[in-house]
């Protein structure tokens, strides 16, 4: 028991629950933070090895987040040998790159040898080429050319996020003897669900799924039971490009395949869920206009990826200005304009927003496309067609009411029209074009898009009232 009352239950051997060290929010119970500091200060390694060491890689992941930076170095050094260098796939990348770069070579390259070579390209990805260089010397040739190999693939790129071990036999092989050599051979993944079926220069020819093995005598051929590969993956689609693979056709794990058909790796469920949560992170952030930020990164660092946005948004800000400048004499001589217009602007970024959200998720999931583009056009300007009419209609009688003016009610209840029409419409077209041109529609539509809902809301509500005023 705690001095706060709470009851930290140590873990047993059997016990793999992460929910001991988790509050009720998901974050790590403060008294094991505590706990685990106290262990680091005091240089306690008995407490770390019983109850750290032998954290899941992502419980573990978690808890060095949670951490003080020089705790967290501290940690990884006291434990040496005994932390699972995978946990540094599970943090922010600030992170993993501050942990690292205070770890001599060799033991990172101790600790490499004994991941699997998703989690070590994962790792030395991110690390200076002179530095990876090190450490990829000191591994054994086998696994110092297959890292290689990952590591010269894009970035990003299904080959950077296979796995290079994998099970291979020759069509000619019975099951008796594949059954055999994976049960005698010691350098296998440490867990697979598929067996890959090649010629003798690697070319694949199919692939027999484990299920299928074991219900089939040991004196059938492989190549009678093995299936066409379905949907291989090339190592140099992009990691987005494969997990929609993957979605599409229900696949657990795909063959990577090089540009001539060879075997080269393997893609798994696990590392695909983990680009899917990063692909749509990213695509979050990116629509804030925050490109890769983390939350572990310096308050300069955090700053220099927001400027550039800013100061195209700022340029954007001066043309909605540049338009309301066209209107002062209007707005000095009608006080009400100038206390209604920014309800116009500020209701059609917000109806651009909405649209061009679901636009360039639409963009990335690939569900909007040139077969299907001008009807959901079509159905995005109806919304806001519709959505201007009632609001419209809304604001224009609350409008008259409070400056008795029927006027006033009028011209913002059509602006209001306008201004939602223009938003829904720019909302979409603004992501499409920006698609069209090679450009990533989710870091640069938030910026022209709501510029086009301010200077078409300011316009129009100024402009409307110039001209009426002017006539009546």
């Amino acid at each position: 028991m705690t001095e706060t009352g709470e009851d930290i239950r140590v873990r047993s051997p059997a016990d793999d629950s992460p929910e001991d060290i988790y509050a009720e929010d998901g974050s790590i119970r403060t008294d094991f933070r505590a706990l685990v500091g106290a262990a680091i200060a005091d240089r306690d390694l008995l407490f770390l090895r019983q109850h750290v060491a032998r954290l899941h890689e992502s419980e573990l992941g978690d808890l060095i987040e949670a951490l003080q930076p020089d705790q967290r170095i501290a940690l990884v050094r006291l434990l040496g040998d005994d932390f699972d260098m995978t946990a540094l796939t599970e943090v922010d990348e600030a992170i993993r790159l501050q942990i690292v770069e205070h770890l001599p070579n060799a033991q990172i390259a101790a600790a490499i040898g004994e991941l699997d070579s998703d989690d070590a390209v994962y790792i030395l990805e991110d690390l200076d080429h002179e530095d990876r260089e090190e450490i990829l010397a000191q591994l054994p040739f086998t696994e110092r050319v297959r890292l290689r190999r990952a590591l010269d693939y894009p970035e990003s790129s299904a080959g950077r996020r296979m796995q290079t071990e994998f099970v291979a036999v020759p069509p000619f092989w019975t099951v008796g003897q594949t059954i055999d050599y994976m049960r005698d051979e010691a350098d296998l993944p440490e867990s697979f669900s598929q067996i890959f079926v090649i010629d003798p220069t690697f070319k694949l020819l199919g692939t027999v799924d484990l299920d299928r093995i074991l219900r089939t005598k040991r004196l059938e051929k492989i190549e009678t039971i093995m299936r066409e590969t379905s949907h291989p993956i090339p190592a140099e689609m992009d990691q987005e490009e494969a997990a929609q693979v993957f979605e599409q056709y229900d696949l657990l794990s795909a063959a990577v395949v090089d540009e001539n058909g060879r075997l080269v790796g393997v893609l798994t469920i696990d590392d695909v869920v983990d680009v899917i949560q990063e692909e749509a992170e990213e695509d979050l952030m990116r629509l804030g206009g925050v490109g890769d930020e983390e939350l572990s990164d310096s308050v300069r660092e955090a700053s220099r990826s927001r400027i550039p946005w800013l100061l195209v948004n700022l340029l954007t800000a001066f043309l909605a200005a540049s338009v309301i400048s066209l209107f002062e004499a209007t707005i000095e001589e009608i006080v009400a304009l100038a206390i209604l217009m920014p309800i116009v602007a500020g209701m059609g970024g917000n109806a651009g927003s909405q649209t061009m959200t679901v636009t360039v998720r639409a963009l990335a999931t690939r569900d909007l496309d040139i077969h299907n583009a001008w009807r959901v056009v079509r159905r995005e300007a109806g919304v806001g067609l519709l959505n201007g009419v009632v609001f419209g209609m809304l604001i224009g009688v609350i409008a008259g009411f409070w400056f008795q003016d029927v006027n006033i009610g009028g011209i913002i209840a059509t602006a209001m029209l306008i201004n939602m029409f223009a938003a829904a419409v720019g909302g979409i077209l603004i992501p499409l074009l920006l698609d069209k041109v090679g450009a990533d529609p989710a870091v640069s539509s938030a910026v022209f898009v709501t510029a086009v809902t301010d200077i078409t809301g300011f316009f129009a509500f100024l402009g409307l009232a110039t001209w009426w005023f002017s006539v009546h």
